[in-house]
């Protein structure tokens, strides 16, 4: 590649240490140059720079010009590059580094040669462009592929138990589809066979065993601020009742994002979305509006279970949207029998023993003239499924306000504190 000679500002020349391989400088050598500055300047041996005038070649240079003139700025003829891709720089610099007068450290050509593999560049291109042997580039490597290897394989792990695809997950990973098999498979025996994981997984730490169909929270879960929030302690509960390490799980309503974080820690797999994602989860959520039917899953057969978390129809009239198809925004026929088709559509997919569970909570409060309104009465009216069980979860800590107290004691009512949850055989 050859430079053009052109005349610019020494001001105008920028330094960029992230494709620039020489980390040091000789202050001894920087006075020496300032000193002879025109000397260089008539040898025609010019700073080089990129296209977009970043500096590659002759940091003393560079800095003698600064001390020469303390400040000054002043026209000087440089090497120009056309060159602007950063990948393209670093390995330009690096090449031009290794030419000639104060030679790059080894440390300095280890740390442009793990730069350079991140970009892409072979090992013979590397070892060409710092002047050393491919011996000596493969053992300044061996380390960062290893790291590189073993962050991939994670990130494939990661994304299957997210319940990506083969295809997506081969395609990030850079490999073909019975790498990530192999990779998949793996993790999983190393899981099962490390007594830490396993327990774990197995529900054997950091868990309270079910007994009783009476799940008593004393007070909800730290985690994300979301509205109608699903407690994550239910949630795990289910998981240990009713599937295995690496089964899969889907939650349609994912709020938060709590079934994310405790299917990876008791490592099953996931599939969660919700109509309209937060923003600080959006990458793990998927976007779906399950008014449109199911979602698609690349195995059904391993799906053990569906955990259904809905908006509580007019407890969360408008938190989430203005959308009339928002289940929360629905005249009560039309939830009822939207949230049955939505059950119906997962009991048509998944296969026989698994389970589908949901939580709801009757509607009292803000149902018009405080009439109770029993939604789970509703959905086992409408849902022709055995059910496996019925739980009551109530909070212990959770009050009314004192206007609602009021209201109770005036009519000679109830307050509804509990949510309930069925379960669902297929």
């Amino acid at each position: 590649m050859q430079p053009s000679v052109k005349t610019i500002n020494l001001s105008e020349i920028i330094f960029d240490e992230a494709i620039y391989p020489r980390h040091d400088h000789d202050p001894a050598l920087v006075q020496r140059y300032a000193e002879v500055i025109e000397e260089i300047e008539a040898a025609q041996k010019y700073i080089a720079i990129a296209g977009d005038y970043k500096l590659i070649d002759g940091k003393h240079r560079w800095l003698a010009y600064q001390k020469r003139y303390d400040g000054e700025d002043r026209e000087i003829q440089v090497l120009v590059y056309p060159v602007t891709a950063p990948h393209d720089q670093l390995a330009l610099a690096a090449e031009l580094n290794s030419d000639h007068g104060w030679q790059l450290s080894l440390a300095d050509k280890q740390e442009a040669a793990k730069t350079l593999y991140a970009y892409g560049l072979s090992y013979d291109t590397i070892a060409a462009k710092l002047k050393v042997g491919k011996s000596k580039i493969s053992e300044w490597l061996a380390r960062t592929v290893k790291d590189n290897k073993e962050r991939r394989d994670r990130k494939i792990f990661e994304m299957w138990l997210a319940c990506h695809t083969q295809e997506e997950i081969a395609e990030v990973g850079a490999c073909d589809q019975a790498t990530v098999a192999r990779i998949t498979d793996g993790f999983m025996q190393t899981v099962l066979e490390n007594q830490s994981h396993k327990a774990v997984a197995d529900h054997a730490t950091d868990f309270e065993v079910p007994l009783y169909n009476i799940w008593k929270q004393q007070v909800k879960s730290e985690g994300p601020s979301h509205f109608g929030n699903s407690e994550v302690r239910w949630v795990d509960n289910l998981l240990y009742l009713y599937t295995k390490p690496f089964d899969i799980v889907i939650d349609p309503f994912a709020g938060s994002g709590s079934t994310i974080d405790i299917c990876k820690k008791r490592f099953r797999r996931y599939w969660v979305s919700d109509r309209k994602p937060i923003p600080e989860r959006a990458h793990q959520i998927r976007e779906h509006d399950l008014i449109n039917g199911p979602p698609s899953l690349p195995r059904w057969q391993d799906v053990k279970l569906v955990y259904l978390d809905p908006p509580y129809w007019k407890q969360a009239e408008g938190k989430y949207s203005s959308d009339p198809t928002d289940l929360a925004n629905m005249p009560l026929k039309q939830f009822t029998e939207t949230l049955a088709a939505i059950i119906h559509g997962f009991a048509k997919k998944l296969k026989p023993r698994a389970m589908i569970a949901l939580i709801l909570r009757p509607t009292q409060w803000q149902a018009p003239e405080r009439e109770y309104t029993d939604h789970v009465a509703d959905m086992i009216r409408a849902i022709k499924l055995p059910i496996d069980m019925r739980v009551q979860c109530p909070y212990e800590s959770q009050q009314c306000g004192a206007e609602m107290v009021e209201w109770a004691k005036q009519n000679r009512k109830v307050l509804v504190l509990s949510r309930e949850l069925v379960i669902w055989r297929v």
